[in-house]
């Protein structure tokens, strides 16, 4: 009676499971246009930047997901494209993976939205630490190396974690002005994560990034 039932109702089962994946996959968002004006005085943002590894569970609003992103890495002129850190000779090739609890999103500054990756909740996988799994968000930085082009190996390394530092400052300001907690974190396992985020063999993780209110 088993087989029987499992022959004739499985295919069915699998279809609706294949079905409901389809049903869940993430919907882009487009984040409200960020806020660039006002701000804390940058000394004093400079004076009380820090890093915390404490943090409540609390969503972050989106102006406050779109201030921060834009912050980190938006486009600040819109006539060349350019972004609001540098990166070698401009070729933009840190990109902001954004880990939260409906899934994953990949940051598009060119729109300033988040393109829907992944319908799985990844943040605890970002982080050997157990707050990483518990915070909102947690940003991945990702080289895209197709952008670096020949070269020298270890040279291309020391571009890629300059840039990425320089984003993760940007990171670190805002939430000095923001009275946000935040922590950048090389202690991932990059080859499990990337598997897990299912990036291609050409694209790197750098390091991560937390984000939330600080407890």
């Amino acid at each position: 009676m088993d087989l029987i039932f499992l022959r004739r109702f499985l295919p069915a089962v699998l279809t609706a499971v294949c079905a409901l994946g389809q049903a869940q996959e993430l919907k882009p968002i487009q984040l409200p246009p960020p806020q660039t004006e006002g701000g804390r005085p940058l000394m004093q943002v400079l004076k009380e930047r820090a890093t915390s590894r404490e943090f409540r569970a609390d969503k972050l609003p989106p102006q406050v997901l779109s201030n921060l992103l834009w912050a980190a890495w938006g486009v600040n002129r819109s006539d060349s494209g350019k972004r609001t850190a540098p990166s070698a000779s401009n070729r933009q090739e840190i990109e902001i993976y954004a880990a939260m609890a409906d899934g994953l999103y990949l940051y598009d500054a060119k729109t300033h939205a988040l393109k829907g990756v992944l319908a799985a909740d990844l943040r605890a996988a970002t982080g050997n630490q157990e707050f990483v799994g518990q915070a909102p968000l947690n940003l991945v930085y990702v080289a895209d190396l197709s952008r670096m082009g020949g070269g020298d190996p270890q040279r291309h390394a020391m571009t890629l974690g300059a840039d990425t530092g320089f984003i993760a400052q940007n990171v670190y300001l805002f939430c000095a002005s923001e009275r946000l907690a935040t922590v950048v974190r090389g202690l991932v396992d990059r080859e499990k994560l990337a598997q897990v985020m299912k990036l291609r063999p050409d694209q790197r993780i750098t390091y991560s990034q937390t984000v939330g209110y600080p407890r």
